[in-house]
């Protein structure tokens, strides 16, 4: 029976071919949306390994700085450096925007870091050409995904930015690559208003008596002054020393700063558990409607394959061959017709996922469960063609 199912095959070998690479297509779809998924969680992951962060301190109740906005003083960050345990702590923000080079423009996290070295917490940890920011202003180390390249000149909000240096892998969890520019800068960025609206705002503030009292002198000026310059962070990233509790530290500023802190472990359920929970929803939706369609398609292909053969199977039954054997052939050719789609569905899967725009993992694992979902779908879908099969009445093959 193995070689008349083979027969059968080569046979129909035109239709189980291009069958085979249309379900292949399929797997191929179906793997590449599992990687996607992958890709989310390593890019939420990469995120807070290259941070190079043990705390997050945000604004308090809020799930800064990654999944909600979140303001704080940028002077804060001196009151965490002194703790017992704590072995630097570095002011950072955090901003998604188009960033410009020419005409053409990149949806980026534009991330504000302070001037305290490469070896600070925020920084990119290694770059792959170039150098580090060096200057307090107008210089930026961009990822390699960006598409921008050393000596580009970039334009963030009003200011130009020289392209010094380029890092990989540094990604936000949506999978925007990340421009790292001098904080000053990042805060006029994040928070700059337009030329009118401050001149508005200066007029209005002018326009109220209390600001010019004669016993406050200078109150004016401090005033408008504070409108333009913003001194305000998404984040203090913390730093503990070997040997020292994460989760104490943090406890300890959560009491004393009513601010919200949270740790490494924290910060990675926020991220894969809220900021990508939605999306790990509707891929999971698009896998079963896959599943299902692949299901679809095996079981009318063997289903017809089937009914083009019912009087050899007739004659099968008429000189005694047992329901187990002919249920088997049939198997056989689901299975194949499944082990095609799967090689087929693989390859495609590899080939294609660098030409994503969004980072696709694949992991073996996946392959290995996909493989045997697979071979369940394969056998689940030849039921019907098997049940019509032991339903044959010998004597058409006689009849016809």
């Amino acid at each position: 029976m193995i070689s008349l199912a083979g027969r059968d095959i080569l046979h129909s070998w035109g239709k189980f071919i291009f069958t085979g690479i249309g379900l292949g297509l399929l797997i191929g779809v179906t793997l590449i949306m599992a990687g996607v998924y992958r890709g989310m969680v390593d890019d939420g992951r990469v995120l807070l390994d290259n941070s190079g962060a043990d705390l997050w301190v945000v604004q308090k109740d809020t799930l800064g700085p990654y999944a909600e906005s979140s303001s704080l003083p940028d002077d804060w960050w001196r009151s965490f450096a002194s703790l017992p345990g704590v072995m630097g702590a570095s002011n950072v923000t955090y901003l998604t925007m188009q960033v410009k080079k020419g005409e053409r423009d990149v949806r980026a996290m534009v991330v504000g870091i302070a001037q305290d070295g490469p070896t600070a917490a925020g920084w990119p940890p290694q770059l792959v050409a170039g150098r580090h920011i060096t200057r307090s202003h107008y210089e930026a180390v961009a990822d390699v995904a960006s598409g921008f390249v050393l000596g580009d000149e970039l334009k963030i909000r009003r200011n130009f930015y020289k392209v010094v240096g380029l890092t990989r892998r540094m990604v936000s969890s949506g999978g925007d690559p990340m421009i790292f520019i001098p904080l000053k800068d990042a805060q006029e960025a994040q928070f700059l208003k337009d030329n009118d609206a401050i001149l508005m705002q200066r007029r209005r503030t002018e326009e109220n008596p209390i600001f010019n009292r004669p016993n406050v002198p200078g109150l004016l000026e401090a005033v408008i002054e504070s409108q333009i310059v913003n001194h305000s962070v998404n984040a203090v990233l913390v730093r503990i020393k070997p040997g020292y509790s994460a989760e104490e530290i943090a406890t300890s500023v959560r009491r004393w700063n009513r601010l919200t802190v949270y740790t490494r472990q924290q910060m990675e359920q926020i991220l894969i558990g809220k900021l990508i929970a939605t999306s790990a929803r509707q891929i999971a939706m698009f896998l079963v409607i896959l599943a299902v369609v692949s299901a679809a398609i095996v079981a009318f292909i063997i289903y017809t394959l089937t009914m083009d053969k019912i009087r050899e199977i007739a004659v099968l039954k008429l000189i005694g061959t047992r329901n187990w054997t002919i249920s088997w052939m049939i198997l056989q050719q689901a299975l194949v017709l499944g082990c095609l789609g799967f090689v087929v569905g693989k390859i495609t899967a590899t080939f294609a996922a660098p030409y994503f725009p969004k980072y696709v993992l694949l992991m073996p694992f996946d392959s290995v469960i996909g493989f045997f979902a697979v071979v369940v779908i394969c056998i689940l879908s030849s039921i019907v063609a098997i049940r019509m099969a032991l339903k044959v009445d010998p004597a058409e093959a006689i009849g016809g």
